[in-house]
């Protein structure tokens, strides 16, 4: 991680992945997947990560709600999208953010390519890399 990553990190407590992201890590991921498909994918591997809490599920919407607590005792509270754009391809966004108002030097994008790695790794056949 860059020493820009912890210094933009002293004051934000959040982060988010995007079409239009600038860092091409934090870019929106495609699978060719239907929506139901990924879903069932997604939610079951994220049930069986340790230290995360599934904390809500929406299928209908394509939402997953998670709790993380960090060693220093913050909460973290991240949101998956799982969004169909197509009838055999799916986007996936993340949005993670740290209770409080201090910054977070990083943790949330660290959380956020921790997952997107987890889920790359599981998901990797069915990838779509741009």
């Amino acid at each position: 991680m860059s020493l820009k990553r912890v210094l933009v990190g002293v004051i934000r407590s959040q982060e988010g992945t995007s079409d239009r992201a600038k860092d091409p890590k934090m870019k929106t991921r495609y699978y060719n997947l239907s929506k139901d498909k990924a879903w069932e994918e997604i939610s079951s591997t994220l049930k069986k990560i340790p230290g995360y809490k599934v904390l809500h599920e929406v299928s209908s919407v394509g939402e997953i709600t998670l709790e993380k607590r960090t060693s220093l005792g913050r909460t973290v509270d991240i949101t998956i999208s799982v969004l169909s754009v197509g009838p055999v391809r799916t986007a996936v966004d993340m949005y993670s953010a740290s209770r409080g108002s201090l910054g977070d030097l990083g943790y949330n994008y660290r959380i956020i390519l921790n997952l997107f790695g987890i889920l790359d790794k599981k998901l990797a056949k069915y990838k779509i890399t741009q």
